[in-house]
């Protein structure tokens, strides 16, 4: 009895301490496995630090500059200066200086520098370093000496060098980008700004997506995250973000989309002009496809490129605009249909913010009632279904 009673206290003393001891564990282990962004860039706080090989000392970053002078400058963006500068090696870099009062605080730059820092492919600018010295915060990058996308595509003079083998490859450059961005890389990143003036254009014309202070770091298994603080640029933004908050990769595609449709027509989404009318481009681009006269959007300078090229351009451009989130396709799938033309694509529906007309209303809804819906984020290629193979309009 009394050997009993002694196992009995052992095993009900154990009892005690050890299933509290395995509960703590086991909500450890759920935390480690459930980090979110931000507690996963929490985590790599210290690396800003320890990275002595990526901070320059400002002393160095002045000089470069030529003490931040005018001549260096290279542009002047919302959150800051960007100056040309050449390292005491002879490279040439371009230096982010973020402005005092700008609205991207610390955490934007600490985003930037730990995320980019971890990026490396052919289309993303190459982050080198960064400076951070009293008010002082400072990206330091790859040189890109052509630039940014819109300085050539909005400019009467200078769209002309873009002919249309140079925007194709644009476009499907600016795809891999976002594409390793979105699941090719190690962390998944929404951009959440991309546009012309963000996509910088190297000797080669060969694009580089930059500016990922707005970047958002989001976990594999979530579909979306929600902000209350809306940023990115009017036009760009998916209608679920600009007046919900919510982001995704999707939105990042819509973004892709008004991207394309610009490309193809050599003006701002905000501004185009239709004869002596002013209509926003993705308006006019689906009022467009709808009437068969597609072709009507299409830059006047790009007189010898594939016309079956531009109107799949245009095709694809219009399914990422798509006002539904699981309608749009998947940057895999747009790269897909860029490089296979055996691929059927489906009929892309009314896009979001289309702004309606008079003789949009009087036209058949037929063609949006072939639309394909599609049943996931994929944005299916192959299934037992009837699929509709729409020829390209006149």
């Amino acid at each position: 009895n009394g050997n009993n009673t002694t196992r009995i206290i052992i095993i009900v003393v154990a009892s005690v301490v050890g299933i509290p001891i395995l509960i703590a564990s086991s909500i450890c282990i759920i935390r480690r496995a459930r980090k979110t962004p931000q507690q996963l860039l929490r985590t790599d706080d210290d690396e800003v630090i320890r990275a002595d090989s990526l901070q320059f000392d400002f002393a160095t970053v002045r000089a470069a500059t030529n003490n931040f002078s005018d001549a260096n400058k290279l542009g002047q963006g919302g959150f800051g200066a960007v100056y040309k500068g050449q390292l005491p090696n002879g490279e040439e870099v371009a230096v982010k200086r973020l402005a005092r009062d700008s609205g991207q605080g610390d955490l934007e730059f600490k985003n930037e520098v730990l995320l980019v820092a971890k990026l490396q492919h052919r289309n993303l600018v190459r982050l080198l370093g960064f400076c951070l010295e009293g008010h002082e915060r400072l990206l330091i990058y790859e040189f890109v000496p052509n630039t940014s996308l819109d300085h050539f595509l909005f400019d009467r003079v200078k769209r002309a060098q873009l002919d249309w083998e140079r925007r194709y490859k644009i476009i499907g450059g600016v795809a891999r980008g976002i594409l390793y961005l979105h699941e090719d890389s190690r962390l998944r990143i929404v951009h959440r700004d991309l546009k012309a003036s963000n996509v910088l254009l190297d000797a080669d014309m060969i694009p580089k997506i930059a500016d990922f202070g707005m970047a958002r770091l989001v976990v594999r298994d979530e579909t979306q995250g929600n902000t209350s603080r809306i940023v990115g640029t009017y036009g760009y933004m998916a209608p679920e973000y600009a007046m919900h908050g919510q982001f995704s990769v999707k939105s990042d595609v819509y973004s892709y989309g008004v991207l394309v449709l610009e490309i193809v027509s050599g003006q701002r989404n905000n501004c185009f002009r239709n004869g002596e009318t002013v209509e926003d481009l993705i308006s006019c681009a689906w009022k467009n496809w709808r009437q068969g006269t597609a072709m009507n959007i299409v830059d006047p300078t790009l007189r010898d490129g594939s016309r079956n090229e531009m109107m799949r351009c245009i095709h694809i451009g219009l399914l990422c605009v798509q006002e539904n989130v699981g309608d749009r396709p998947t940057m895999a799938t747009v790269i897909l249909m860029l490089n296979s033309f055996s691929v059927t694509l489906p009929m892309p529906s009314q896009p979001a913010f289309f702004m309606h007309t008079n003789i949009e209303s009087d036209m058949s809804s037929s063609l949006v009632s072939e639309s394909y819906q599609s049943r996931s984020d994929e944005l299916p290629l192959s299934q037992n279904e009837a699929s509709i193979t729409a020829p390209y309009p006149r």
